[in-house]
């Protein structure tokens, strides 16, 4: 009864409060991640009133099947924006900018901190601080989806967007497992090449591979039903298998092997839109039935953030700090990298600022670097970090795409069409 309640609050609330954000022009994600919070333990939590809000962290982590199967889903609906089409068109393009402006923002961010370490080795470790680099790479793909679909916004720069986006994870994975398995080495005194180089790349090789073979094998069961229904129902059940199958870990020859959530959904999407000529009407209906798993996953989301960091002053020390150089790195590198392969100004100019918001995926990182003798500070960092670009991201991602022409302005609200700009009025 108690977690019904909760999630009924936290969808209810998270919707009404949506409709205090729009009259501040704010992203509904905000109005979501703020609804976490105040539902959270250290809101309404911490009045310990039965069911009214989450009372402790461990109870918003007894929800987490639900943010992993919104991820999931999210990860299915950007791998439908790889069609072949606009991979002629964009492809070398978002390689080239996924990969580049995720590979400065890791080395700007290395810099500062170890520049931090050597200044004062006892504020920040060596190993911390190469670890705390490469999450830096990670955007989060679900905040920036959400404001694009919210806003109906379209145009060059939202297209590499969802692409640079998918492309930033699986380089932040690869960034992550190298910088990990360094800060590891650098704690015991011997450098693995099977976990620096071997176990990221055998699960990325994993991951695409399940995820092919679930998109394949979605396709040929779709094609027995005709209903939309049960197209529908077929779509979702596969969505949530390939979740299930990704969270299986193993060893072969003492390798540890692995898949990535984000790759496996992400490429069965793919495979899918690409041989499936119904493949866009269909996931139009998935996405109507995603709205609230979506909402339920941003206001967990703010509900788990740990507002005790804000009391920890080192914390907020090397947080400011991470927070500027990865601010920087980003905007940098994707400046550097779009003017590189000579994309329009308007995208060299703000997908930098698109690329902002960081959540689910760098905390999924953290919680892996724990294992670190300084591990638990690395954790308060992207804590912190999470709670600044996640409240911040959306609104500058929302800003950005009205700057560049690709969000145009709200005339009466539809839900199941573009809205038309509101016209000018007329002088008597």
């Amino acid at each position: 009864m108690q977690i019904l309640i909760q999630l009924s609050l936290s969808l209810v609330g998270g919707l009404l409060m949506s409709r205090l954000a729009k009259k501040l022009s704010l992203p509904a994600v905000t109005a979501y991640l703020v609804t976490g919070l105040l539902l959270g333990p250290y809101c309404l939590g911490a009045l310990n009133l039965m069911s009214l809000g989450f009372q402790s962290l461990e109870e918003v982590a007894a929800l987490d099947l639900i943010s992993q199967v919104a991820l999931g889903f999210i990860a299915f609906t950007i791998g439908n924006e790889f069609r072949l089409e606009q991979l002629k068109h964009m492809g070398k393009q978002a390689i080239t900018v996924g990969i580049l402006q995720a590979v400065a923002t890791t080395v700007l961010v290395d810099a500062a901190l170890i520049a931090l370490h050597l200044m004062n080795p006892e504020l920040i470790s060596l190993g911390a601080a190469v670890t705390l680099g490469a999450i830096a790479a990670a955007t989060a793909p679900a905040a920036t989806l959400m404001v694009v679909r919210q806003y109906k916004a379209d145009g060059p720069l939202t297209k590499l967007l969802l692409l640079v986006v998918a492309i930033d994870d699986a380089v932040g994975l690869i960034l992550f497992s190298a910088s990990f398995g360094v800060a590891s080495a650098l704690e015991s005194g011997t450098i693995s090449a099977v976990t620096v180089v071997v176990e990221p790349l055998v699960e990325i090789l994993l991951s695409l591979l399940l995820g092919s073979f679930a998109g394949w094998v979605l396709f040929r069961v779709e094609k027995y039903f005709h209903s939309r229904s049960k197209r529908l129902s077929i779509s979702i059940g596969f969505v949530l298998l390939t979740v299930g199958l990704s969270m299986a870990e193993f060893e072969v020859g003492g390798i540890h092997c692995g898949f990535s959530l984000l790759l496996v959904c992400m490429m069965t999407g793919t495979i899918f839109c690409n041989i499936c000529d119904f493949s866009e009407e269909l996931m139009s209906r998935v996405d109507g039935w995603t709205a609230p798993l979506f909402v339920l996953f941003f206001v967990l989301s703010g509900a788990e953030l740990d507002l005790k960091i804000l009391s920890n002053p080192l914390a907020l020390l090397i947080g400011a700090v991470y927070i500027a150089a990865r601010s920087l790195g980003k905007y940098l590198g994707a400046c550097g990298s779009c003017a590189l392969t000579r994309c329009a100004p308007n995208i060299t100019k703000y997908l930098g600022i698109t690329l902002l918001p960081q959540a689910g995926v760098a905390l999924g990182m953290a919680l892996t670097a724990q294992q670190l003798s300084d591990g638990q500070m690395v954790r308060n960092v992207v804590l912190f970090s999470v709670l600044v670009y996640e409240l911040v991201g959306p609104a500058l991602t929302k800003r950005a795409l009205i700057a560049a022409g690709e969000i145009q302005s709200e005339g009466r609200t539809s839900a199941r069409r573009k809205n038309p700009p509101k016209a000018p009025l007329r002088r008597l």
